[in-house]
């Protein structure tokens, strides 16, 4: 009696334990899928993956009267003058303007201008296709203080904000202060408070779509603390997060562009006790990636992200690093030697991989339009136009919506909560 007394309890004992057993699988698939689901659209939130909108080419004809604006060189357009080194894939755009440069069968190149909203359109019809949140707006103080500038990034800014929830996607905007002057925080400051007005980013009720982080609208602010000359200081970057901070800026949350030694303030960072104070009055931190390494240094290089990311995990602030293509500007620089080569598409998945493994949870690339460097992720060509001008080809062997496919192929296994593999995805 007392052995089957004795089974009787062992054996109640192993159904209560299988019991709870079942019960912390199923509580830990609960937490896998809470992690899974903790993306939450239009906000800053674990699986986030924005890139950058340059919006700034214009053509003659497209009614901003800028001319063929970030595609010539010196005043010129031509073959032998051009500031582009990619040429993108035009079979999908509405409006098409023709120039002077030919493909080896002699017909005419064709090029698209950001000011029509049929691009900013079929820009956003992409990023809806293939997986991409959103785009950071840029918009570059040195523009927008003249109203040429101005109006053209105005207009480009209204058709994304359409675009934006025609395809579900989010837009927040981010001020590049590249070239501006301490006196040209006022007019940063004055631009925000008409863009919130006009267009009511910080009224999640009045536009949903604009980028929120913990409950506040979330602006951008690129350039900060580089070591490169630059015409304004941290007093004004502190003068500019206090506005957007305060209430008549929106109560925003700021997310700072840095160097890419911002951290450790060596190389292309100031070397000042302040930096990391300003850095601290933020939410998010933004470091800048683009040409620091190559395919080959790049395992080397990673290490700095979990270290970025334990900085800023420690300090309460979020984190999004850097994530691009490739890098060429041989038209623009010809006597430089900068050169990074795409590999079909390796080279930006090892990136992409290694912000994974490195614990990071969000992805700016750079950038969704940008040829003038070669960063553009959206569709570039493969024939390119012929002759003094030298344009790098997308890579024959891979589909010219490669990299949109690559960027999309991140955002849904982040968003799953799942690490992203060493190895490259094939697609079909």
């Amino acid at each position: 009696m007392k052995i089957k007394y004795l089974k009787l309890i062992g054996s109640i004992a192993i159904t209560f334990l299988l019991i709870l057993a079942g019960c912390a699988s199923k509580n830990n698939g609960e937490s896998q899928n809470e992690k899974a689901s903790s993306f939450v659209k239009h906000t800053m939130s674990p699986g986030l993956v924005m890139a950058g909108y340059q919006g700034w080419f214009n053509a003659p004809g497209d009614g901003a009267d800028r001319g063929w604006y970030h595609y010539q060189k010196r005043g010129r357009f031509e073959p032998g003058y051009c500031t582009i080194d990619m040429w993108p894939d035009m079979s999908e755009y509405e409006k098409q303007y023709e120039t002077s440069f030919q493909y080896a069968d002699g017909t005419a190149a064709k090029l698209f201008s950001s000011h029509d909203e049929s691009t900013v359109r079929l820009h956003f019809k992409w990023m809806e296709e293939y997986g991409l949140d959103g785009v950071f707006m840029q918009r570059f103080v040195g523009e927008v203080k003249r109203e040429s500038g101005r109006n053209h990034f105005n207009k480009v800014l209204r058709s994304a904000k359409q675009a934006a929830l025609d395809h579900d996607r989010t837009i927040a905007v981010m001020y590049d202060m590249s070239g501006m002057r301490s006196e040209d925080a006022d007019v940063l400051i004055e631009d925000w408070k008409k863009l919130k007005e006009e267009h009511g980013f910080t009224n999640r009720s009045e536009y949903p779509n604009y980028l929120f982080n913990e409950g506040k609208p979330l602006v951008a602010i690129w350039g900060v603390g580089f070591n490169d000359n630059r015409k304004y200081n941290l007093d004004d970057v502190e003068k500019i997060i206090n506005f957007l901070k305060s209430d008549e800026g929106g109560n925003c949350s700021v997310l700072l562009g840095v160097p890419t030694y911002w951290r450790e303030q060596g190389n292309d960072c100031i070397k000042d006790e302040k930096m990391h104070e300003v850095i601290k009055m933020a939410d998010v931190v933004h470091p800048w990636f683009v040409g620091r390494y190559n395919e080959a240094r790049y395992d080397s290089f990673k290490s700095l992200i979990g270290k970025d990311k334990a900085w800023c995990d420690a300090n309460g602030l979020k984190y999004i690093p850097v994530a691009f293509p490739g890098f060429t500007w041989k038209n623009m620089y010809p006597e430089s030697n900068s050169y990074i080569d795409r590999n079909e598409g390796k080279f930006f998945w090892k990136q992409l991989s290694g912000i994974s493994s490195e614990g990071a949870e969000m992805v700016y690339v750079s950038m969704f339009d940008e040829v003038d460097e070669g960063t553009a992720i959206f569709k570039v060509a493969k024939k390119v136009p012929v002759g003094e001008s030298t344009f790098v080809p997308l890579d024959e062997d891979i589909p010219t919506d490669h990299f949109l496919w690559l960027t999309g192929q991140a955002a849904a296994m982040m968003k799953k909560g799942q690490p992203l593999p060493v190895e490259k995805p094939e697609q079909k």
